[in-house]
């Protein structure tokens, strides 16, 4: 119509100072977290323990065992697998420790044997260019020199196991409350939220975080147990020290993604290399290392955790390497539960619902809006 103003687009201008408010958002949540990991650390690992073993705490109760009781008995049995484990680790940890010069001489003769194969095999090379190149033979080059240097490793251990033992104090005894106070959280969000679909909602949301996070862990640590007994077949099979020592360690770093099965391969090696007869029989105890873990990684876990929980594999690496940044090997283990979290509660929430494809493994999106 005559008389009105044209149609203008509106001023872009509060774009860009809100996403650099998102900026500097993350930037102090990821400085916080670096920072205050001594007591966080425990905290979130704490709270992801008590989501995956409430709905065990809720059968133990009606089976008749009251709330404390239960947290009691999860709390226990936990406990004593701790110390179960550590035990098993301790001897042969500590014989390891004490035969620290003995087992750097072995490496270092086991590595002076490759780089003399690899130096017969350089020589060769340098001669036949020189006959190609009609000229005379190039200089010696310089000896590299190996120096066994004293880690100090079993000070290390004794100066930061007093804070160790501390942050798995605090995890249990935080565990415990959680535990032992029931739904008396779940009772108060309710309380919190104002309208009858909100608190129908939250409560959806924290049973199916819950019972996700327990299906993956269970499932996990059933998969990784069974993985720890068949490296420890292996490596006796192969004539390995301490199979018993391996499958443990087997088990116990499956729980990091992607680099759990590296370090355990890279063990393999490092002690087949001390303990068997020639380098070739340590390259087949690393490989046989690999090959199961690949199997497990690649078959054995796509197929029993099931496509709704998978994760998309970039964001899982990405997530390991800075979770491992921020909180070293605690930040490694509670990386891909965190995800697995994330992700369902991205699943309850329209907005966030993009995002929760994009967490997801291909082929696992679901339209927006379907619940």
């Amino acid at each position: 119509m005559a008389g009105e103003a044209p149609d203008r687009p509106q001023p872009a201008g509060g774009v860009a100072p809100r996403w650099a408010v998102i900026g500097i958002f993350l930037i102090l949540l990821i400085h916080t977290l670096a920072y205050a990991r001594a007591f966080l650390m425990p905290l979130v690992l704490a709270v992801l323990l008590a989501l995956v073993f409430s709905p065990l705490r809720r059968m133990l109760e009606r089976a008749g065992l009251g709330s404390g009781l239960a947290a009691f008995l999860i709390v226990g049995v936990l406990l004593a697998a701790l110390v179960a484990g550590i035990a098993t680790l301790a001897a042969p940890a500590s014989d390891w420790i004490d035969q620290a010069p003995q087992i750097g001489r072995q490496l270092q003769e086991r590595m002076r044997e490759l780089r003399g194969a690899a130096e017969g095999m350089r020589e060769a090379a340098e001669q036949v260019d020189t006959i190609a190149k009609g000229g005379e033979e190039p200089a010696d080059p310089d000896v590299q020199k190996v120096v066994v240097e004293d880690t100090g490793f079993a000070a290390d251990l004794a100066l930061f196991a007093p804070g160790i033992l501390a942050q798995m104090a605090f995890t249990l005894i935080l565990l415990f409350f959680l535990l032992a106070s029931g739904d008396m959280f779940y009772e108060k969000l309710v309380y919190a939220m104002p309208t009858f679909g909100d608190k129908r909602r939250a409560i959806r949301i924290a049973h199916d975080i819950e019972r996700k996070l327990s299906r993956y862990l269970f499932t996990i640590t059933l998969i990784n147990v069974l993985l720890g007994v068949a490296i420890g077949g292996a490596m006796w099979a192969l004539g390995m020290p301490n199979p018993l020592l391996f499958a443990v360690i087997g088990c116990l770093l499956n729980y990091i993604p992607f680099l759990g099965s590296v370090i355990g391969v890279l063990i393999a090696v490092i002690v087949g290399m001390i303990s068997l007869d020639s380098a070739g029989e340590a390259l087949m105890a690393g490989g046989a290392y690999f090959a199961l873990t690949a199997v497990e990684g690649q078959l054995i876990t796509p197929w029993f955790v099931g496509r709704s929980l998978q994760l998309n594999t970039v964001v899982v690496f990405v997530s390991v390497t800075l979770w491992a940044w921020l909180w070293s090997v605690t930040g490694m283990l509670l990386a891909t539960p965190l995800l697995v979290m994330i992700r369902t509660l991205c699943e309850h929430i329209p907005v966030l619902e993009s995002f929760g494809n994009f967490l997801s493994a291909r082929g696992v999106e679901r339209p927006p809006g379907e619940e």
